[in-house]
């Protein structure tokens, strides 16, 4: 079993070694400047002096001393030594020594005449202790800036936690009994593009349970009146001996009522189709080609009533990730309707083309049209003399939905009929299998 994830824990962790990194870099660079800093003093005390030496002819007069002192203002003592050069190993350097617990640093200058050398050495005791302390106060100073930066991380995450507390708090209060949505005014600025899209599924999630209640609603409603249809029949027919051509109108006004359940059971089942098909992974596609299929087979159906349907396919390709089932689903009730409510020899238009990132697909009919002031796409509601169940533009704009897109029906301005309108928004693929989105 895995360990639990704790954001708070990873936080203080990345954020504690992180600073202690950056601590340990920023002290190591600051000891070593101090350091250099202090014995680069020296370090030009000495290269003053062996050029103060030299400039003195008499320093290498043979009566002349080859051991002495010296001491400038303000600075140690110097001990000097005049030697003689003999290899000419011996080159002009700084040399580093520790002797009896304490340090010195040695500057060896060779002579312009390069058969002398000057030795020149001063007591860096003081500046190898003072250089020591510092050392142990960065050591002190990092070990309380570490406790503080631990510190820090407690109550910076503790804080940086309290909105998302906030918002799981009142996540946990939502059920589908109270569906509200998640005010954004108590929450940071960096939440509020998640809670925007919380509370975007929570509108989502109003509307299909509303939709749900309405269509169990109208499920209950359509098979109720059959079945009360049927008994009525039933019990005026039984109420005394008839001629066998009632019964047989009895069984028929039964077997018609039994059908129009059953169109209402299948369009249930096909809503619960639907629904699994919004949880299909979503597939590249060339949609062109795809909705290209779909008309020509289409077109079959609408030749056997004596009607046409042409395609106006724009542009040549289009790739796009999609359910196909879905698209299937939409196209199918905009055509069949547009079948079903055009006259003999007319000719259903399907056209595509892309427009403002959206890509617009479009089935024009030559029928009676429809009334824009009702509401299309509530369930069980029929309009015209074709019969049917009244579920399948309701259908469609659930598909429409699951698909990022919206459908719309008007009627034509410039003849009779009605224009069926679905718009998705085209939405880039990532290189797949060395194909990348294309459309021409």
């Amino acid at each position: 079993m895995l360990p639990e994830k704790s954001l708070r824990t990873r936080f203080i962790l990345q954020l504690a070694s992180a600073s202690m990194v950056l601590i340990a870099i920023v002290s190591v660079m600051l000891y070593y400047y101090i350091r250099v800093t202090i014995l680069e003093s020296v370090v030009l005390e000495l290269t003053y002096e062996a050029k103060a030496i030299i400039s003195q002819p008499h320093v290498f007069n043979p009566h002349f001393k080859t051991e002495f002192s010296i001491q400038l203002p303000n600075a140690s003592v110097t001990d000097v030594k005049i030697l003689p050069r003999a290899t000419h190993d011996i080159k002009s350097r700084f040399v580093y020594e520790d002797k009896d617990n304490r340090t010195y640093i040695h500057l060896h200058y060779i002579t312009a005449t390069e058969e002398n050398y000057l030795r020149l050495s001063k007591d860096t005791t003081l500046q190898s202790n003072i250089i020591r302390q510092i050392l142990i106060d960065i050591i002190i100073v990092n070990a309380v800036s570490i406790a503080l930066v631990l510190f820090y991380a407690l109550f910076l995450s503790r804080m940086l936690l309290v909105p998302i507390k906030i918002l799981t708090k009142k996540l946990g209060k939502i059920d589908e009994s109270f569906l509200k949505e998640i005010d954004t005014n108590s929450l940071p600025i960096e939440f509020k593009p998640l809670v925007r899209g919380i509370n975007g599924l929570i509108n989502r999630i109003q509307t299909f349970v509303s939709y749900q209640k309405e269509l169990f609603v109208g499920v209950a409603h359509e098979l109720k009146t059959p079945l009360a249809v049927m008994k009525a029949k039933n019990e005026v027919t039984l109420l005394k001996q008839r001629e066998s051509e009632r019964y047989i109108e009895a069984l028929k006004t039964n077997n018609d009522s039994i059908n129009q359940m059953n169109a209402i059971i299948g369009s249930v089942l096909e809503i619960g189709r639907q629904e699994g098909a919004q949880f299909e992974e979503p597939v590249p596609t060339d949609i062109i080609s795809f909705i290209q299929k779909l008309g020509n087979n289409f077109a079959i159906l609408a030749r056997v009533e004596n009607k046409d349907v042409s395609l106006e396919l724009k542009p040549k390709n289009l790739n796009m990730n999609l359910q196909q089932s879905l698209l299937t689903h939409v196209l199918q009730n905009f055509i069949q309707n547009a079948i079903k409510f055009s006259p003999q020899n007319s000719t259903i238009i399907v056209k595509t083309r892309i427009e403002n990132r959206n890509f617009i697909i479009e089935v024009i009919d030559s029928g009676i049209g429809i009334d824009e002031s009702k509401d299309l796409f509530a369930p069980f509601k029929r309009y015209g003399d074709k019969g049917g169940t009244g579920l399948g533009l309701f259908l469609a704009k659930g598909a429409a939905q699951a698909l990022g897109g919206k459908i719309s029906i008007k009627n034509r301005t410039d003849s009779n009929g009605a224009i069926a309108t679905l718009v998705m928004p085209i939405k880039k693929l990532g290189k797949k299998n060395g194909k990348t989105n294309s459309s021409n």
